[in-house]
């Protein structure tokens, strides 16, 4: 399958670098890290949810929107999202000068919907995640606007990979990376670009439990669907399916997808807000819940990083899922 090489990658990401921040990296150096993973396993956070728009979504949505042709900028783009991407979407159409319309599940994180409707986007509330990429493709279809998927694109997977170029400018000697894993679109870029900079290092997708497409993909070697609904506190990975492209790519770079449980997430959730000061969304927590549990032997001795994805929740919800 053909994927960014590293020089489209470097390019790309001089392109979108004006509108994107460089996101800072933290060296952990704590007695409780020493306690919890080891004094011998140096760990490296990767702070993407210090983003704008709170997440790495606006790397892929504008990497896809930038490349767009002046006729399909002027019909304009849809959207479907649990949240993040869209207010990805949105921020880019409104920086681009680009009509938006975002659809939406009705359960979506209060904070996500409000941060799509002040950017100016219009929004479609779907009752399911499923029905959210139903109708993306419907209104997409009727009313000619140009899809800009959450992960399911090169140009997604391009605008991703300049995350993990830049996490190796940081700190170019990692020996792993841990990735949150939803559709894929996240961990498909950065290890295509850390596999080309670094053919040995290792990159472990980590996904929950209850929303285990891409496991269950590599499992059958092909892309797969859930034959139920996604369930989790990380509800921002909670993808319906993998797809070909993303899945295609994962296979080639990721060396094995990893899952936590929603209790595991939400111990790793306290632990950054009691000693690493971030408050983050239960997705951001993943890498640190895989760290803490099933892979804590396997990065025994190596320089691991972590890739804190995201920050889009509000004070109550992350109130409630840290103390449930």
């Amino acid at each position: 399958m053909e994927f960014p090489s590293l020089d489209q990658i470097k390019e790309n990401y001089n392109e979108i670098l004006p509108y994107i921040n460089v996101t800072p990296m933290l060296h952990w150096i704590s007695p409780l890290k020493d306690r919890l993973i080891g004094d011998n396993t140096e760990v490296f956070y990767k702070c993407e949810l210090f983003q704008r728009t709170g997440t790495f979504k606006i790397r892929g949505a504008l990497t896809r929107m930038l490349h767009l042709t002046f006729e399909e900028k002027q019909r304009g783009v849809v959207a479907g999202t649990g949240g993040n991407h869209g207010i990805a979407v949105a921020h880019v159409a409104k920086q681009l000068g680009i009509d938006a319309k975002i659809i939406v599940p009705e359960t979506m994180n209060p904070l996500r919907l409000e941060k799509i409707k002040n950017l100016g986007a219009d929004i479609k509330k779907m009752p399911t995640i499923g029905m959210v990429i139903d109708e993306m493709n419907v209104i997409a279809k009727s009313e000619g606007r140009v899809i800009i998927h959450p992960f399911e694109h090169p140009k997604i997977t391009l605008g991703t990979a300049s995350l993990g170029y830049e996490f190796l400018q940081q700190v170019p000697n990692l020996d792993v990376i841990l990735v949150p894993v939803g559709g894929g679109g996240l961990v498909s870029g950065i290890s295509c670009a850390a596999k080309q900079i670094n053919p040995d290092i290792k990159v472990f997708g980590i996904e929950p439990e209850g929303a285990n497409a891409m496991f269950l993909s590599f499992k059958q070697n092909r892309a797969v669907a859930l034959t139920g609904k996604p369930l989790s506190i990380a509800d921002s990975l909670c993808a319906p399916s993998a797809e070909p492209y993303s899945y295609g790519i994962c296979r080639q770079f990721v060396d094995e997808i990893i899952l936590v449980s929603d209790q595991q997430i939400r111990q790793s959730m306290k632990i950054l807000f009691e000693h690493v000061k971030v408050a983050c969304e239960p997705a951001c927590a993943t890498a640190m819940a895989a760290l803490l549990g099933p892979l804590k032997e396997r990065c025994n001795g190596k320089r691991t990083g972590l890739i804190l994805c995201g920050s889009n929740i509000d004070l109550s919800t992350f109130y409630d899922i840290v103390t449930g």
